[in-house]
């Protein structure tokens, strides 16, 4: 990993249903929770990584995934009435490790990277992704969900940043949203995200994935 960013060992951990960051797109969070504040004060003092993350069920404390995504603090205010607006900017994919007995309020956990070493590369190689099926699919999508795209950004976007930022934006549930995030490739991820736009849309024909 020469040349590479080193992450740290131990990460923040904020667990967000059907919300995952992805390497190199960027993440908007509005921070109130008291525990998170105390977690972003903290960051912001030290390394600036946060582990995203989903939980596995509702319970207190939640059960999480395996795999989540390392983001660093690269723009932030703070409000009027004490929130934080934060940008996390996604780094690489973790696999969770051990869970740290908690000395504040937020969880910590130790974080393996080594899996996805190829993260903090930049996509080199096209990625020979045919857009107009897939805005075809994504237009048919956000129709009944009156929702709308900005279809000049996605179409002048880089193949990497066009499926990041699908996989992140559209509205899937947590374990679609998981099953991307786990995508070995971003070939591999772009072909499940034109899977679930296809499975996701009223009438469309096959089994919607679960």
């Amino acid at each position: 990993m020469d040349r590479q960013t080193r992450l740290p060992e131990v990460l923040p951990l904020f667990p967000l249903a059907k919300a995952i960051l992805l390497p190199r797109a960027e993440m908007p969070l509005n921070i109130f929770e008291p525990r998170y504040l105390q977690m972003t004060e903290d960051c912001l003092r030290g390394h600036r990584y946060i582990g995203m993350i989903q939980p596995r069920d509702a319970q207190e404390p939640p059960a999480l995934h395996p795999i989540g995504c390392a983001g660093r603090i690269t723009a932030w205010s703070e409000t009027g009435d004490g929130r934080f607006l934060i940008t996390l900017t996604g780094v690489s994919r973790f696999i969770l490790g051990e869970e740290l007995a908690s000395v504040g309020p937020y969880r910590q956990a130790r974080v393996l990277y080594d899996s996805f070493a190829q993260d903090q590369d930049a996509l080199e190689e096209p990625l020979g992704l045919d857009r107009a099926i897939l805005f075809k699919a994504l237009q048919a999508y956000l129709k009944p969900l009156n929702m709308a795209a900005e279809w000049e950004p996605l179409a002048n976007a880089p193949a990497e940043s066009l499926i990041n930022t699908l996989t992140m934006l559209c509205p899937f549930e947590s374990l679609q949203k998981q099953a991307l995030l786990s995508a070995p490739s971003l070939a591999e991820r772009a072909q499940l995200l034109l899977a679930l736009l296809e499975r996701e849309t009223p009438g469309a024909s096959g089994a919607r994935l679960q």
